[in-house]
C-alpha cells in the first residue's frame, strides 16, 4: 500500500465501515468540552491515560474556575500539579499544558481567536508540532476539534481495530495510517470527528485487547480474514 493512496478496490469500505459504526453506537458528541480551550486542555491531559481520569483533572480546575488562557498561563505550576494529579504524569502534564498556553496566548491571545485565523490546516499542524511535548495525535486532536480544521486523528485504538481487519499495517507510521484515512473518506469535519469517537466506542465495547468478534458490527460489510462484501 503505497502512503496516501486509496485501498486498492475498496475505495467505499472506510466509509461503510464509519457508517455501520454510527448506526451501531449513534452520535457520540465528541469532543465533551464547553470552550474551545477546554478541548486543548484536554487534549494535553488525556496522554497516556483514560478520559475518566481526565475527567476529574477537568472537574478540579472548573472548580476553581480555570479553564482560562491567561489564569492557566499565570497559576502557580505546584498547584496546577496538584489539581490536574488524577490525569497522572501531572509533573510533564502542568509543563506542557503551560506550554502550549504561553504559544497560544502569545501568538493568538486565546484559543478562539486562534480557530478563527485565516491560517490553513498544514501551517497550524506545524505550530502545534513545534510545541514542545505535543505530538501528532494531541496536535491532530486540537486541530480537529478545538480548531475544526479537517485532520484525522489516529490513537492506539485505530491501529488496534484496523489492522486487525488488515486495512493497515502495525508498522505503518502515524501519518501513514494518517493519510490512508483521509485519503479514503470524504473530506468532511463533521465525519472526521465523529468517526474517531466512534472508533473509540468501539474499542472500548468490542474491539478490546481481547475482541468480543462475534459482537462486532462491523462483520456486516468486513470480515477480519479479509473478505470484504460489496
Amino acid at each position: 500500500m503505497s502512503e496516501g493512496s486509496y485501498i486498492k478496490g475498496k475505495e467505499k469500505l472506510l466509509f461503510k465501515i464509519y457508517k455501520v459504526l454510527l448506526d451501531s453506537y449513534g452520535p457520540q458528541h465528541w469532543w465533551p468540552a464547553e470552550t474551545r480551550y477546554e478541548v486543548v486542555v484536554g487534549a494535553v491531559l488525556t496522554q497516556n491515560t483514560s478520559w475518566k481520569n481526565v475527567e476529574k483533572a477537568i472537574k478540579n480546575l472548573k472548580n476553581e474556575d480555570l479553564i482560562d488562557e491567561i489564569k492557566i498561563l499565570n497559576i502557580d505550576e505546584d498547584v496546577l500539579k496538584a489539581l490536574i494529579k488524577p490525569a497522572g504524569f501531572y509533573n510533564i502534564k502542568a509543563k506542557r499544558l503551560k506550554n502550549i498556553t504561553k504559544y497560544i496566548v502569545e501568538n493568538y491571545k486565546t484559543t478562539e481567536h486562534m480557530a478563527r485565523s485565516n491560517k490553513g490546516l498544514k501551517e497550524l499542524r506545524k505550530e502545534l508540532l513545534s510545541i514542545k511535548g505535543i505530538g501528532p495525535e494531541t496536535a491532530d486532536s486540537i486541530l480537529l476539534y478545538a480548531l475544526d480544521r479537517e485532520s484525522f486523528v489516529v490513537d492506539a485504538y485505530t491501529k488496534r481495530i484496523f489492522s486487525r481487519l488488515n486495512i493497515i499495517n502495525e508498522k505503518m507510521s502515524y501519518d501513514e495510517i494518517k493519510k490512508v484515512f483521509e485519503a479514503n473518506l470524504p473530506k468532511d469535519l463533521q465525519i472526521y470527528k465523529e468517526y474517531h469517537a466512534l472508533i473509540v466506542e468501539h474499542a472500548k465495547r468490542v474491539c478490546k485487547k481481547n475482541p468480543l468478534c462475534d459482537n462486532c458490527p462491523i462483520k456486516k460489510v468486513y470480515i477480519c480474514d479479509g473478505d470484504y462484501k460489496r
